[in-house]
């Protein structure tokens, strides 16, 4: 008597997430060659072999007013897709983040004996702990990218299992600093300043001025320095075009780049960038940065009131260190002054980089657990234990 395929369902709403999604198919079909994949996915989801019932550009919204506008549109769609995957029965349900669309998905259907899978949790780490228990309700195992996210939600009795993250997979332990600069055609002896204020307009609305005024002022006191100003979108270029005409900086002194973030940092002595996951990547680029954030005065004002906030530390590198090896400065610290202090205070002591390039090295380390696999395997655990 012949096994039936295994029928594997995804949700992914971004282009991480389509990556994210693409890598575990791939190691899946390893363990499962005869398995069919189906759900929500982007382009290499599709190239993995995913049915793509629908494209994960439908999920991409963002922003309150859009989200809104947007509602009734993609309650309709999760179900529409809730009706189809219970037609389907598939033997596990895998939501990659977009936990606004996912979560919800998943608790219906776990509650039909569909086993759930969330992969890439929330950031329980940093606020609203409790959040953990209702994830656990929705999934019946949570897959990290981080290892301290497991205790926490093993603390409200979930399964949760720490995976590496992908970038640290990624990126090489040794980034090639010489080739990145001789990519933008900079000798190696040419000090470099990458700055990154955002990946979102209300990002780079809120701290593109900011950081632009503070390169400026880092620009006076270093010679020959040179600006990377990497932009992610067309729409990002045009909001930093606008504001680079304003700033203080000179046009000699910058180059405003098409995505590229990556060997941007590689490339630079020094990183200045709003919080987030880019801070992961300069992390794992090996460069010493300094980290600002901004965000609406009101709602940084309902968070603290709430006290909704559970962490001293916000960027990626001083988490996963357990210690401040980034400065951060937020909110009404995040101004131009004290970004290019903190900033000159790397350019004007080298050592004190070659002193983190070990630490750097031992966080990629600890990251790098070929997080594709390592998901793979949790799933087909997960899928061979009795309902």
């Amino acid at each position: 008597m012949t096994t039936p395929a295994k029928r594997i369902a995804l949700c992914a709403g971004e282009a991480s997430g389509d990556l994210l999604g693409a890598g575990l198919i791939e190691r899946l079909r390893e363990r499962f060659p005869d398995a069919e994949f189906a759900g929500i996915g982007g382009q290499a989801m599709r190239d993995a072999g995913l049915d793509a019932w629908h494209d994960a550009s439908e999920l991409a919204v963002m922003g309150l007013s859009e989200v809104l506008r947007h509602l009734p549109r993609l309650l309709s769609l999760r179900r529409r897709f809730r009706k189809r995957l219970l037609a389907w029965q598939p033997d596990v349900f895998i939501g990659i983040d977009a936990p606004d669309f996912n979560l919800g998905l998943e608790r219906k259907l776990k509650q039909r004996g569909i086993r759930t899978v969330h992969y890439v949790s929330p950031s329980v780490w940093a606020w609203r702990e409790q959040r953990a228990a209702k994830i656990g309700r929705s999934a019946d195992r949570v897959l990290c990218l981080f290892p301290m996210e497991p205790g926490i939600y093993a603390r409200h009795g979930v399964d949760a299992r720490f995976v590496g993250h992908p970038m640290a997979d990624a990126m090489p332990l040794n980034p090639d600093r010489r080739g990145a600069r001789s990519e933008f055609g900079l000798d190696d002896d040419v000090p470099v300043l990458a700055v990154l204020p955002g990946s979102r307009l209300g990002e780079i609305e809120r701290l593109g001025a900011i950081f632009l005024d503070a390169a400026a002022k880092v620009v006076t006191d270093i010679d020959g320095l040179r600006v990377l100003v990497p932009a992610a979108t067309p729409a990002c270029r045009d909001a930093i075009e606008h504001l680079l005409a304003a700033s203080p900086l000179r046009a000699e002194q910058y180059r405003l780049l098409d995505g590229n973030a990556r060997d941007a940092m590689i490339a630079a002595d020094v990183v200045l960038l709003a919080s987030g996951t880019a801070t992961l990547e300069a992390m794992l680029a090996k460069r010493p940065m300094v980290v600002g954030y901004r965000i609406a005065e009101s709602t940084y004002r309902i968070v603290k009131w709430l006290g909704l906030l559970k962490v001293d530390r916000y960027a990626l590198p001083n988490v996963l260190a357990g210690q401040t090896i980034a400065p951060e400065l937020m909110q009404d610290d995040c101004t131009p002054e004290s970004l290019a202090k903190a900033m000159l205070a790397w350019f004007r002591d080298p050592s004190a980089t070659t002193a983190l390039e070990p630490l750097y090295r031992d966080l990629h380390l600890a990251l790098r657990r070929d997080a594709s696999a390592s998901a793979a395997d949790a799933i087909v655990e997960l899928m061979a234990e009795r309902p």
